[in-house]
Formats: structure tokens, sequence, C-alpha cells
């Protein structure tokens, strides 16, 4: 998946050009019966093998009904308020809340409904914390931002840059979108305390040179785990060896995260879903029995899963010499 997940940031618009307008009117018959990771990942296979986005999976990535994900509690503190395709994340703390990325577009209505059936007061929300520049993590920031009158933005400069100049070279066309002005810049280590949480970033450049990845606290009963969201999985818009080798490094380091002898990482709450089977896994977190274990305190399969993402890139770069 991480050699395709580039091509759908260069062809969504492209491939969709609708989606902005689209009502959201559920299609006569949506691609998929809800949001199943496993047949998901099969069309994107597809779609990377040809480069050409089929017209059915660019209509489902953009259609608001078809993609629409009720809110659900995978932590006592967290929320997921994404679609199917595209994480965000409300965490909460005893003195405001955090909100992981902004999604985009056609679902800039979607996040605010979403966080608002949480219970959310749209002025509690304290801090945007976007992961990178693409524009379905950082697209809504436009519209988001005149309805979160106590938040501030949060990236990374690379992430800024990234969003920006992505931006302004869309201006024009038939995929322009808006980006904010950069508000808070942070780097590698930077804590942002909310209330009982303090939020850590992670630079792990890579997916971009800009991405970031987040760790938190998350509230589980009586027991309080290591969450991490990592700010990007993909290889793409690679421009040579070294992006795929900070990519690696990176890799390397979430899996020494996950390792340490201290605070472990122990949760991954992913940008993309169908990355993480996390459609599958809330099925399962939905019929878990008290005394049960969460089935999102995984530190085994964020092992596998960080395992696979080297393997891959490792591919990669030889290819990358090769050229």
């Amino acid at each position: 998946m991480a050699n395709f997940m580039g091509t759908i940031h260069r062809t969504l618009w492209a491939s969709a050009l609708v989606g902005a307008g689209m009502s959201g009117a559920a299609s006569a018959e949506s691609l998929f019966d809800g949001c199943p990771s496993g047949p998901i990942i099969e069309r994107f296979i597809e779609f990377g093998k040809s480069g050409k986005m089929p017209p059915d999976l660019g209509k489902w990535l953009n259609t608001p009904a078809d993609q629409y994900v009720e809110p659900w509690k995978p932590f006592d503190n967290v929320d997921y308020v994404g679609v199917c395709w595209v994480s965000a994340w409300l965490v909460h703390t005893d003195d405001g809340v955090v909100l992981i990325d902004t999604l985009y577009g056609p679902f800039k209505k979607t996040i605010v409904e979403n966080i608002q059936k949480t219970g959310t007061d749209l002025g509690d929300i304290k801090y945007v914390m976007m992961t990178h520049g693409h524009f379905d993590h950082v697209g809504g920031a436009v519209a988001l931002k005149p309805l979160l009158p106590n938040a501030k933005f949060v990236m990374t400069q690379g992430g800024w840059d990234e969003a920006v100049e992505s931006a302004a070279a869309s201006q024009g066309g038939p995929r322009a979108w808006d980006m904010i002005e950069p508000e808070i810049t942070v780097a590698d280590g930077d804590e942002i305390t909310v209330g009982n949480n303090t939020f850590k970033v992670v630079e792990t450049p890579g997916h971009t040179w800009g991405t970031a990845s987040y760790m938190y606290d998350v509230l589980d009963g009586e027991n309080t785990h290591r969450a991490i969201t990592i700010g990007g999985l993909g290889l793409n818009a690679i421009e040579g060896p070294p992006q795929v080798e900070a990519y690696i490094e990176s890799v390397d380091r979430v899996r020494q995260l996950v390792e340490a002898k201290e605070m472990p990482v122990e949760v991954h709450l992913t940008t993309h879903g169908f990355s993480a089977n996390l459609d599958e896994n809330r099925q399962k977190h939905a019929a878990r029995q008290k005394g049960e274990p969460n089935v999102f305190v995984d530190p085994k399969g964020l092992l596998n899963q960080v395992a696979g993402l080297r393997e891959r890139a490792v591919k990669r770069l030889e290819v990358e010499k090769s050229k």
C-alpha cells in the first residue's frame, strides 16, 4: 500500500472533480458495504497498477454519504470524527479538546457535525494538530478556523511549507484548494500540554518531508496507555533515495518508541483507517465484554505493521537507487 498511496494524492482531485461540489446524497449503489479495509485496499492496489483512478472509486472517495462513519469511541477520552478513508480524532482533556487532522473538501460539514455529535462544543477545541501538508489532512483548515474561535492550528515548518505551496500551486485550476496562514510551528520533541494530557511531537519525515506524528495518553477505564498517530505511512511523491532513507529512519524510530522500556507506545490511532483494519477493530470494540482487553491496545500488531512498512521501503529504496 505504501507505493500507491502517493498516487491517490496526485490524482484524486483530477479523477473526481465533482467531489467538492457533490451533494451529500448517497450514490444509488455504494462501492462498498460499509468501510471494509480489505476490499478498499484491493481497489487501491488495482488503481496503483494502472495509475488511473477508476471513476467509481473516485466518486466513492468524495461522496459524503458513502464515506460517512458515525462517531465512535475507541477510548474514554478519544472520539473518531473522520470518514471512512481519512481519519480525524478528538482527544478530550479536563481543560479542553485537541483535534488531530481536518479532513477536506466535501467533508467540511461532516467533521463539524461529527464533532458536535460527540457532545463537544466547538469553542472547547484548543488545538488542531495537523500531521502533514496533504490536502486530505489539512484541506479542511480554512473552513474550520472561523468555527473554532479558541483553537490554534499546529504543524511542523515543513508541513506548513508543503501545505501552503501545494494550495498555492492549485489556484486557477480545477483542483484548487486553500490553506490557512501558518500559526504554531512545532519541531521534534516539542510538547503541548492541554489539561491533563501532553502531546509530544515526533518528526517522522518520509511520507512527506514535513510529516509529524503525535504521542499522547489514552484512557481505558482505570488504565492509561501511550498512543501515537503516525503522520503518514505511504511512500508518495518520492524525490529520490534520501526521502526513502528518511522514511526508513522514521519507521525505525516508531519501532523504538513501541519497544521503549519507559512509556512504550501501545496504541496506533491511524490517519487512514483501512491501513490498520480500523473499522473491523471498531466492530470488535463495540462487542467487547466487561473484563476483555481493548483491541486497540496492540503493540505487537503495531510492530508487525511497522516491519511491513520497512520491508516495502527497503524495496522502494532499491528502485530509487537504480534510476
